[in-house]
């Protein structure tokens, strides 16, 4: 135990080796970013410009505008350096969990897909779609207020529900 004072106060602090990465999710999540800005002319393209000189690829967008602010919503292909870029170009950004579901082909695609949802009793908050095909399929970045019984749900129909490596391997 190693010790030090402060104010008077003397403090302990255990030597806690190294520690051991914990994992937030027992399923598999994809990080997605949320953008905030002032609704003001130019400010998409200030964002994406961000990019233009990385290796980091947007592989979805959802645009929510408002009168006075707009939120982006993005998933790309390395959240961490995006999250660092965004936040050292003055932009308020949000990290959060979502689910990206791989669609199977056919029409019924996203039938199916809500089905499945709605058979488990789960709400969806939003979804949109991501601009690449991991695995050359279309896929559907879905937010649901109970991620892990959203996956477990999709999975137990038959969906292949990714995580972030699955992304960043395919264009």
């Amino acid at each position: 135990m190693l010790g030090s004072e402060l104010g008077g106060c003397r403090l302990k602090v255990m030597d806690a080796g190294p520690f051991e990465t914990a994992y937030a999710n027992d399923f598999p999540t994809v990080t997605q970013l949320s953008v905030f800005f002032d609704n003001r002319i130019g400010q998409f393209l200030r964002l994406t410009r961000l990019f233009e000189n990385t290796d980091i690829r947007i592989l979805a967008l959802s645009v929510v505008n408002s009168v006075d602010c707009g939120i982006v919503r993005m998933i790309v292909d390395d959240p961490d350096s995006a999250y660092d870029l965004l936040v050292s170009s003055g932009f308020a950004v949000n990290q959060t969990d979502i689910l990206v579901v791989s669609l199977p082909h056919g029409k019924r695609a996203l039938l199916h897909t809500w089905v499945a949802l709605l058979s488990a009793e789960l709400n969806v908050a939003y979804a949109y779609a991501l601009l690449s095909q991991p695995n050359g399929q279309s896929a559907l970045a879905v937010q649901s207020d109970q991620l892990e019984q959203a996956a477990e749900a999709l999975q137990h129909k038959g969906f292949a529900v990714l995580d972030q490596s699955d992304l960043a391997r395919h264009d």
